[in-house]
């Protein structure tokens, strides 16, 4: 029997140490540093996600068969080579490999010499230059990025100049996002339909998983500031098996082509956020880790044995595998939130409801942002809950995802009430 180690403390990390404790092989699932939830589902560890050494001596003293790596900061940080370097099995990319999601314009870079469509771009690290360059275009809407980690947070969609140049500003001037703004990525917007496509690398082989949709804005109708995903919904009916094929194809498969001649191979999971537009599929960004809140609806409807999939995707061996089994049903994850996320907001206040959501059928409440204080569960963080449940239609469940939300209450909870809307089940 495997001791697995579940690296992060957010609603993905909560899932993956759900699903991983189903698997037959699987005897202990430690989750560092772990949340309220994970602490029922799994046994916390307090080491800080980004303590790579740290991490590695535990997974080395407690027989460690495979470490999962949830975030993107520890992998962005390197923590694959530390555990690699020590003869360590680990899911996640190198931190060479990891600069597809931890620089942009890295990976507008391999999108470039892969041949991946995606918006035009422009790279600036001069705040004075990005300003001319805004005020020198004519009136079009403008993405404007910063370069490195933000949190999910460190993009601006633009109507107009002003917009851009206040955002430039905002990212580069008043350095909103410290280092991560020094450098920034400004686009060409996109319009169409927003779909996430997950996908399993080993270096060589790519198993896509089930695809979502992801609610980024904070509030219904997608208004609102940007967040890390107010919720997500899967199946996503517009991404047809067809588009799937031609993802795979003119996506994916030229993407882990690149990384390898770049000399950065790519294993762990590599996350396409695309924009289904007129002209075809184009590429918003590259993730490389779950994402979160996606993860909670598609590992809900996995049947196959996760534990048996990360395992061989760390060891070149996907290909052995059969094919994926999924649950026939839709699955539909609402996040809940604190007052005044993506902004600042306060922590420390008792939630109430769990025991009683917990019950209700084909549904889990997956923890993100929650910790234990004096034996009670307290908010800790922006994003607080992930409520997923199971349904035999979206509709369905979506009704059983609020059903339990309405069980769950504490000071300045609030959620989104449209998610899964836009798939008009």
């Amino acid at each position: 029997m495997a001791n697995v180690l579940v690296i992060g403390q957010g609603g993905r990390e909560h899932v993956i140490a759900w699903k991983l404790k189903q698997s037959p092989h699987v005897d202990k699932v430690f989750c560092a540093p772990g949340n309220a939830g994970t602490a029922e589902d799994a046994i916390n560890v307090d080491i800080s996600a980004t303590d790579s050494e740290r991490l590695a001596a535990f997974a080395e003293e407690n027989d460690v068969t495979l470490t999962v790596v949830g975030p993107e900061a520890p992998l962005v940080a390197g923590i694959v080579d530390t555990f690699q370097s020590r003869g360590l099995t680990v899911f996640g990319p190198s931190k060479a490999a990891a600069a597809l999601e931890g620089s942009k314009s890295f990976c507008k870079e391999i999108m470039r010499r892969a041949n991946v469509p995606t918006a035009d771009h422009w790279v600036f690290t001069d705040p004075t230059d990005a300003v001319q360059f805004v005020q020198e275009r004519e009136e079009t809407p403008l993405v404007v990025k910063a370069d490195g980690l933000a949190a999910g947070k460190g993009v601006s969609v633009c109507s107009t100049k002003a917009e851009a140049i206040e955002a430039i500003h905002h990212i580069m001037t008043q350095k909103a996002y410290g280092d991560a703004g020094r450098k920034i990525v400004i686009e060409e917007r996109l319009v169409g339909q927003e779909v996430s496509i997950l996908a399993l690398v080993d270096g060589k082989t790519i198993v896509t998983l089930e695809p979502a949709q992801d609610h980024k804005a904070a509030h219904d109708g997608d208004t609102g500031p940007n967040t890390g995903g107010m919720g997500a919904y899967t199946p996503a009916p517009f991404a047809t098996p067809e588009l799937i094929d031609e993802v795979i194809e003119r996506i994916l498969i030229p993407t882990v082509h690149a990384m390898r001649k770049n000399g950065t191979e790519f294993q762990g999971v590599l996350y396409a956020g695309l924009m289904l537009t007129a002209q075809g599929p184009k590429v918003l960004e590259y993730n490389v880790r779950l994402g979160d809140p996606e993860a909670q609806p598609v590992l809900m409807r996995l049947k196959s044995d996760l534990y048996e999939i990360l395992l061989a995707a760390s060891q070149g061996k996907l290909r052995d595998l059969p094919e994926l089994e999924w649950d026939p049903r839709s699955a539909v994850c609402v996040v809940m939130a604190s007052e005044g996320y993506p902004e600042s907001y306060e922590s420390g206040h008792p939630i109430r409801g769990l025991g009683e959501a917990a019950e209700l059928p084909d549904t889990k409440v997956f923890h993100a942002g929650t910790t234990l204080t004096d034996g009670k569960v307290v908010n800790s963080g922006g994003r607080v809950l992930g409520i997923t449940s199971l349904g035999e239609s979206l509709s369905e469940a979506k009704r059983k995802a609020y059903e339990a939300v309405k069980c769950i209450r504490w000071q300045g909870a609030w959620c989104r009430k449209d998610i899964s809307d836009k798939a008009r089940d």
